[in-house]
């Protein structure tokens, strides 16, 4: 919240021009795995919309990626966590009925090959492969930890934010932090979905119930993301993942966008990230006079953007943005038509959609004031939702 207020988390805008789903699909689609169901629940309209919009796969060749909303299948309940929602669509597995299903989350920023994970999930014969990233040991407590045999491949425990976790037998400093990605065989996931629905004590949830329930029957595997190579990565960005379920961290993951040598390359031709485009025009820039000059440094600057004789650094413009004489936006995220008026002035804020900066305003400037009109995260970033009246 307030990024949440009217759409599902996996629908924030991210990066300008794209939402945090696209990025997995966009790792699916790479990987040409290309039947694709996205299981929903609340606020699922701006979700549906722009799948429905943007991700229009082949029909005539098989391939979909379809939003299945919750349909309360099995009784007058919603989904009531994310085993739950796979048990109560397993009407869409006996559709394919694969060997073999990948469970991806669908609000994390990174780039990964999807058939190297699978490829391993099938030569290990595993039941369920889980995708970790390695995280210091000093974390663990922030993460679920995948403690492994002595080979390091085999999970013997898979614990939720554990104060006494031990570190890897490769490297004592660190620990293996489940990325929320997992590979299962088709049945043994059907069983264990089955077992689970039984389970009155259980929360149906996927990393705290069903995989240590198969941890126990000795065939799940981890997969070390660190081995994952992606056509075109960088040694700087090989390995980047963020899981940007706070503010703070949205925030962070879009700093990490923005210099010269960005921890997280957009521009990697050889795995893009794909998205929708409205017909919008370029960028434009305009005036030059005096200290009256239209100018973006270290930005992403989207499709649209007017930058109307006002100062945009270390920030991202998303689509419809302008920027008037005189103002300034630094270290800030700004989506889709956010309005800053002349001499205006924008500092370490997210400003969500639709929102009017009135000319000669100051965001980000008075800790206490900003609080008692909008939200601050714990580091002092500003946050005005979507279409929020702001006050000068």
């Amino acid at each position: 919240m307030p990024l949440t207020a009217d759409r599902a988390k996996p629908a924030v805008p991210f990066g300008g021009i794209y939402r945090l789903i696209d990025f997995v699909l966009s790792n699916l689609a790479n990987g040409h795995y290309l039947q694709i169901v996205v299981l929903t629940q609340y606020k699922n309209h701006s979700l549906d919309r722009h799948i429905s919009r943007t991700w229009r796969l082949s029909a005539m060749l098989g391939n979909y990626v379809t939003p299945v909303p919750a349909q309360q299948r099995l009784g007058p309940h919603w989904f009531s966590g994310s085993a739950d929602a796979l048990f109560q669509n397993l009407n869409l597995i006996y559709d394919e009925m694969p060997d073999h299903v990948i469970v991806f989350g669908a609000d994390h920023i990174y780039r990964m090959d999807p058939r190297q994970m699978v490829q391993q999930h099938v030569e290990t014969g595993a039941d369920v492969t889980v995708a970790a990233i390695r995280q210091p040991l000093s974390l663990a407590d922030q993460f679920g930890v995948i403690e492994t045999d002595p080979a390091g491949r085999r999970i013997v425990a898979f614990r939720e934010k554990p104060k006494d976790a031990v570190g890897l037998a490769d490297a004592p400093d660190q620990i293996y932090a489940s990325m929320g990605n997992y590979v299962f065989k088709t049945q043994a996931m059907i069983d264990a979905l089955r077992e689970d629905a039984l389970d009155p004590t259980s929360k149906h949830d996927l990393g705290g119930n069903i995989i240590p329930m198969m941890v126990k029957s000795g065939s799940a595997e981890v997969y070390d993301f660190a081995n994952n190579v992606v056509p075109g990565s960088t040694e700087r960005d090989r390995g980047y993942w963020r899981d940007v379920g706070t503010l703070d961290a949205y925030y962070e993951a879009h700093m990490d966008l923005i210099s010269a040598h960005p921890v997280f390359n957009l521009y990697n031709g050889q795995w893009p990230i794909y998205t929708g485009h409205d017909p919008l025009p370029p960028a434009k820039f305009v005036h030059n006079e005096g200290d009256r000059v239209g100018r973006a440094i270290d930005s992403l600057v989207s499709a649209g953007v007017i930058v109307s004789g006002g100062l945009a650094q270390r920030s991202v413009l998303s689509p419809g943005v302008v920027l008037h004489s005189h103002s300034q936006v630094e270290d800030s995220v700004l989506m889709g038509n956010v309005k800053v008026g002349r001499g205006a002035i924008v500092r370490r804020a997210i400003i969500d959609k639709n929102v009017i900066i009135p000319d000669g305003a100051r965001i980000g400037f008075d800790p206490e004031y900003d609080r008692s009109r909008f939200a601050v995260t714990n580091s002092g970033v500003v946050v005005i939702g979507k279409n929020e009246i702001v006050e000068r």
